[in-house]
């Protein structure tokens, strides 16, 4: 259970620094993709913080999930479908989360206005969600084992999701502006899911014992990165408006 720590030294404000930064490169590349129309930098940080308030309501979630997973599945059952039953509800609502707060916050706001603003949107939720769970698990733990693990792997998984939740996400801008409200939802629908089963789908190969999920996890990670960072940049040169 993460605990909230008090700060109160030099070595913990390094810690919280070398906790925020991997979340902060990440918003600044992303931010600087938006070439074609920045967004408002009030809008901007109120879609950190709803990612931030996200992360507060999906710990609540996860809490309440634990009692369905037993009512569920009992107290006794193979570990793996234990492992895969967790990574489906954590990829669910921590996305669902995410989603809840980046929908409330920029879908009607004016600033919403190209097809990148999406992408940025989501991308922005998703890290401030990563930011302060990370926050969390760097001064609890305080190794650099984690610090680099999440760093290199956690803090970007986050972001690779919102990508694809944003990509969908301003698809869905689009057709809502053009009176197709049924491509809207659809669109909606399938961000949300596309960031889900990526998340559970990366949760997952952590969490089950198989000899091989390891491997597969490794090249999963790979091969997302290189799609997102793909996407990022194709995107950003085919930005138009909405």
């Amino acid at each position: 259970m993460i605990r909230f720590p008090f700060i109160s030294n030099t070595e913990t404000l390094l810690y919280l620094a070398a906790a925020i930064g991997p979340a902060a490169v990440l918003l600044y590349y992303i931010y600087q993709k938006d070439k074609a129309d920045r967004e408002p930098s009030k809008l901007l940080i109120r879609l950190f913080l709803g990612g931030v308030m996200s992360a507060a309501l999906a710990v609540i979630l996860e809490y309440a999930s634990e009692y369905l997973e037993y009512a569920l599945l009992g107290n006794s059952g193979p570990y793996n479908m234990y492992a895969i039953f967790e990574a489906c509800m954590i990829g669910v609502i921590e996305e669902g989360s995410k989603y809840l707060f980046l929908k409330k916050i920029s879908w009607r706001n004016p600033a919403f206005n190209y097809l990148f603003d999406g992408i940025v949107y989501a991308v922005f939720v998703s890290l401030g969600f990563a930011a302060i769970e990370n926050v969390l698990y760097v001064l609890q733990y305080k190794t650099a084992d984690v610090m680099i693990q999440r760093a290199i792997l956690t803090i970007p998984a986050h972001m690779s999701f919102a990508v694809y939740m944003g990509l969908f996400y301003s698809r869905a801008r689009l057709f809502f502006k053009r009176g197709d409200k049924g491509a809207s939802k659809l669109n909606l629908r399938a961000g949300f899911c596309a960031a889900a089963l990526l998340h559970a789908f990366y949760d997952g190969c952590l969490m089950v014992d198989m000899e091989y999920s390891f491997l597969v996890f490794c090249a999963f990670v790979a091969v997302l990165d290189y799609l997102v960072f793909k996407t990022i940049r194709n995107e950003s040169r085919a930005d138009r408006p909405i």
